[in-house]
């Protein structure tokens, strides 16, 4: 699980970067984006529970998501 720079500057400017987490996880509530305020573990958890996959999934499409930015 990569958990490198780019996650430390997603979660440092979370607001940000929460209207992009919406555009790629449409099921996420604004209230769900808000709990999460840049925690990792919690946005797989909610993108498990939401889409109904692993967690295992939840982290790649996660980490595939922040490769992704260009931040």
């Amino acid at each position: 699980m990569e958990t490198g720079s780019n996650w430390d500057k997603i979660s440092g400017q979370w607001k940000q970067f929460s209207g992009q987490v919406k555009k790629q996880w449409g099921k996420l509530t604004d209230d769900e984006l808000m709990e999460v305020n840049g925690n990792r573990e919690i946005l797989a958890g909610k993108v498990q529970e939401r889409y109904g996959i692993a967690k295992e999934e939840a982290n790649k499409q996660i980490d595939e998501w922040a490769d992704k930015l260009k931040v």
